[in-house]
């Protein structure tokens, strides 16, 4: 199919387009280096960014991050590099354009992966959209952070906490995405358990309305105070101590969180072992049969069940 002008319309109205300093244009990369990139504006110039204009980012590498075929947006420096070239500056135009961006990316809570390049007073910085971002200490895990220096360099999922374009500030955080994990981690384990289920379990703190006790896999639930044992205590610290190892069952899953009861897992437990009473001929030996049924909290477990023999002379 044979062109016509028609074909050129675009570019031949770009051509006359009067470009002046100050401008931001937007153009594709036809070709990169560690020293330079080279965009195709569709005008009679192309449009050259220096290395140093391209990112001020720390460590930053053209040729491992600038490809063939991106757009890229850049403020016209000169009209004329004094080859012909329109010289750029991506840097300039990012300090313009970038704030928007945050802004959206701030509404939106999209999950950003960002690299650590430096760690500072209080925190660490990462770069989004060539803009310097803090992380904050408190907000690069939801445990404290001793040593921020462990993170240098290291790939980290982060949203933008605050953004304010007027005073150049950019705030990032990981931990409410590290908290969203957990909660789903706890969740999927939470499914896994069973109402009714007995298991051994830590105390691990005491409170005046009952105990919290640790049933391993990251997972805790709560003792009420009448659900202890069967007399009346006036606060769990009278027959429990931090650090204590006892059977809980599994008695209710709401929202998460799980209900224990020591005072059922001890009658159920009384209730599973039934003594059978077994005469052996011309012995004189009667003899106690005891079976004793243990329960998995996990419904994936199997149960188990243990059996032993005690013999007592008449």
């Amino acid at each position: 199919m044979a062109e016509t002008m028609k074909d050129y319309e675009a570019e031949l109205e770009a051509s006359f387009k009067k470009i002046e300093e100050g401008d931001i244009l937007t153009g594709t990369v036809i070709s990169a280096d560690e020293k330079e990139v080279i965009l195709d504006l569709k005008y009679y110039a192309e449009g050259i960014i220096p290395a140093e204009e391209y990112s001020r980012e720390p460590g930053f590498c053209i040729k491992d991050e600038v490809h063939v075929g991106d757009e890229v947006s850049a403020t016209v420096m000169r009209r004329d590099d004094g080859h012909g070239n329109i010289l750029l500056s991506r840097v300039s135009a990012a300090d313009i354009l970038a704030w928007d961006k945050l802004q959206e990316l701030k509404e939106s809570k999209e999950v950003l992966d960002v690299v650590v390049k430096g760690v500072v007073n209080g925190g660490v910085v990462a770069y989004v959209e060539g803009v310097r971002g803090f992380i904050p200490a408190s907000k690069l895990s939801l445990q404290y952070v001793e040593d921020t220096n462990e993170y240098l360099n290291r790939p980290i999922q982060v949203q933008v906490f605050d953004v304010n374009k007027d005073e150049k500030r950019l705030i990032l955080s990981a931990r409410e995405i590290l908290r969203e994990k957990a909660e789903e981690e706890r969740k999927n384990k939470v499914s896994n358990l069973e109402i009714g289920l007995i298991t051994e379990g830590t105390v691990e703190s005491l409170q005046t309305y009952g105990a919290f006790v640790n049933l391993g896999n990251g997972l805790s639930g709560l003792v009420h105070i009448s659900q202890i044992c069967e007399k009346r205590i006036k606060k769990p610290s009278e027959v429990l101590s931090v650090g204590d190892k006892v059977k809980v069952k599994v008695t209710g899953i709401k929202d998460g969180k799980i209900s224990l009861s020591i005072k059922e897992a001890s009658d159920m437990m009384a209730k599973e072992i039934e003594e059978e009473v077994v005469e052996l001929p011309d012995s004189g030996l009667w003899l106690f049969r005891h079976i004793h049924s243990c329960q998995s909290p996990l419904k994936s477990a199997q149960q188990k069940t243990d059996r032993c023999w005690q013999g007592y002379r008449l």
